[in-house]
């Protein structure tokens, strides 16, 4: 894939998004992102997002939670940056949303074009995972660059052999 060019003589680093929640899929997607990164001289970017705390009319146990729910997403984040750091010499782009998980990620990729190319990984098992299915169903216009998916059994040596 060519890079672009943002001005004259001037080339777009290349940019892997992450979406980092806790599941094993996820750092499988940030083993890929990160490998692919380094051969590149690309970079990654983490997105972690607060989904928001329906309680009705229970709005301070509800703030509580959310707070909470945004420390964690904060450190999830910091973890995981610190990770991508190790493999890649570069410090990764983070973003912290808050609102629906899979329509977060379809947000942030209309709004941020120095995103190349989205990496999930997918679950083990016939389920490939919630935002793997959401996106495949709403791939349509919405989503203007491509997604990899890093399948859940690969090991982290099969995953370095790949990228």
């Amino acid at each position: 894939m060519a890079e672009e060019a943002d001005a004259p003589g001037r080339l777009l680093e290349r940019v892997f998004l992450v979406v980092a929640d806790e599941t094993e899929e996820m750092s499988n997607a940030l083993r890929f992102a990160g490998r692919r990164a380094q051969h590149s001289g690309g970079r990654v970017a983490l997105l972690a997002v607060v989904e928001p705390a329906d309680l009705g009319n229970w709005l301070g146990v509800g703030q509580v939670i959310e707070d909470d729910q945004r420390r964690d997403a904060e450190a999830l984040l910091h973890r995981m940056a610190e990770e991508a750091y190790r493999m890649t010499g570069k410090m990764p782009i983070l973003h912290l949303r808050e609102g629906d998980r899979r329509e977060e990620v379809v947000k942030l990729l209309q709004e941020d074009k120095t995103i190349s190319l989205l990496v999930l990984g997918t679950a083990k098992g016939s389920s490939p995972g919630p935002i793997v299915t959401y996106l495949m169903s709403h791939l349509g216009g919405s989503i203007r660059i491509p997604v990899t998916l890093v399948p859940g059994d690969l090991t982290p040596e099969e995953i370095d052999q790949v990228t």
